[in-house]
C-alpha cells in the first residue's frame, strides 16, 4: 500500500476515535496536507506532512507509514513522527495551561440559588414598580 485517504489515516494513526470524528475535523478545514486544506478523500503517502489543529495547538507530523487498521496505540504511534517545532510548541502549551489560572476562581459566589434570584428580581424590580392600565 502506498496511498491511503487521510481519514482513515488519522483514525488508524489514533488522533481521532471514529473515523467519521477524523472526517467532520477535515471538512471543518481544520486538517492540512502538505499546507493545502485537505478533504477526506485526500490520499496521504509516506514522507507527506500533516498539519493538525486541535485544542488550540497545530501539531505538525511526517507521515512515516501507513496502516488502515486502527491497532494499538504504541503501533499507531510509529505511523507518524512529530516535528521538532510541534514538539516544542507542545510544551510550551503544556505549561502555559499549567500556570494558568482556573476559569471557575473567578466567580466568587457561584451560580445565584433559587431565593438569590428572587431577591435580584425583586431589587430590580420592585413589586411597586408594576406595570399598569390604570390611570391613576
Amino acid at each position: 500500500m502506498d496511498k491511503l485517504r487521510i481519514d482513515k489515516w488519522l483514525w488508524a494513526a489514533r488522533f481521532y476515535k471514529t473515523r467519521s470524528m477524523a472526517t467532520d475535523e477535515i471538512n471543518k478545514g481544520r486538517v492540512q496536507v502538505n499546507q493545502q486544506t485537505a478533504k477526506p478523500s485526500r490520499e496521504v503517502k509516506t514522507g507527506d506532512t500533516v498539519a493538525i489543529r486541535r485544542e488550540g495547538l497545530v501539531r505538525t507530523v511526517t507521515v512515516v507509514s501507513l496502516s488502515d487498521v486502527r491497532t494499538s496505540a504504541p503501533i499507531a504511534q510509529g505511523l507518524y513522527a512529530d516535528t521538532p517545532e510541534s514538539v516544542q510548541a507542545k510544551e510550551a502549551h503544556v505549561q502555559q495551561r499549567r500556570f494558568a489560572k482556573e476559569p471557575a476562581l473567578a466567580i466568587e459566589h457561584g451560580r445565584p440559588t433559587k431565593r438569590d434570584r428572587r431577591d435580584l428580581q425583586q431589587a430590580q424590580h420592585g413589586w411597586d414598580d408594576r406595570w399598569s392600565a390604570s390611570i391613576d
